[in-house]
């Protein structure tokens, strides 16, 4: 996918490995698991740190997958057949998602990986794909590199968000609702999403 105009919302900044990002680059196996950070519980659906959950479930809805339970990996999960593709979402907390991580990659060995969480450092509606490097302030990457290592690629989603981060506090920020602005966008940065990961 080639990077988005400026007058957009959603953003593909470049990555390490090419000039522009180009969607699906970094598959190199027949399967795919994606994995969407976020807490659990009702609570916590529309906050920013549910971005990751957010976007696998805006996937699911559109290609009509449905969500199961799977305690061993402490997830839900949902298969794409089609693309070849195994959504999942942590049940643990998110500051404990390298659990799920690595119980679901010690399981499908023969996989690519990729993660898929917010953060607070990129404004909202960047997204900025890498194919591994440090936790950079964020709870769950700091679980998964604790658990299997740094060499895994993730793909971050900005909340960034200044004045309310200021007012609220990182711990409060991250865990608020998004705005209603930044409410009305977020159908076309999920919609890109989508396509990235689907490619």
């Amino acid at each position: 996918m080639r990077a988005s105009s400026t007058t957009k919302p959603c953003v593909f900044l470049q990555s390490e490995a090419a000039p522009v990002l180009e969607a699906a680059f970094w598959y190199n196996k027949a399967m795919k698991i994606i994995v969407g950070f976020g807490n659990p519980g009702n609570q916590y659906n529309f906050t920013r740190h549910n971005f990751g959950f957010l976007a696998l479930d805006f996937y699911a809805k559109v290609h009509k997958l449905v969500w199961a339970e799977k305690p061993r990996w402490k997830a839900l999960v949902a298969q794409d057949d089609e693309n070849n593709l195994l959504l999942v979402k942590p049940q643990t907390f998110y500051n404990e998602v390298g659990q799920s991580v690595q119980a679901i990659t010690n399981f499908y060995k023969d996989a690519d990986l990729l993660i898929v969480c917010d953060d607070f450092n990129l404004p909202f509606g960047q997204i900025r794909f890498r194919e591994r490097g440090s936790a950079g302030g964020n709870n769950g990457l700091k679980s998964t590199i604790q658990h299997i290592g740094e060499d895994f690629p993730r793909l971050r989603l900005g909340t960034g968000n200044e004045p309310l981060r200021q007012q609220l506090g990182d711990v409060n920020f991250v865990l608020s609702k998004f705005t209603p602005a930044e409410h009305e966008k977020l159908p076309e940065i999920l919609s890109e999403i989508a396509k990235f990961i689907a490619k």
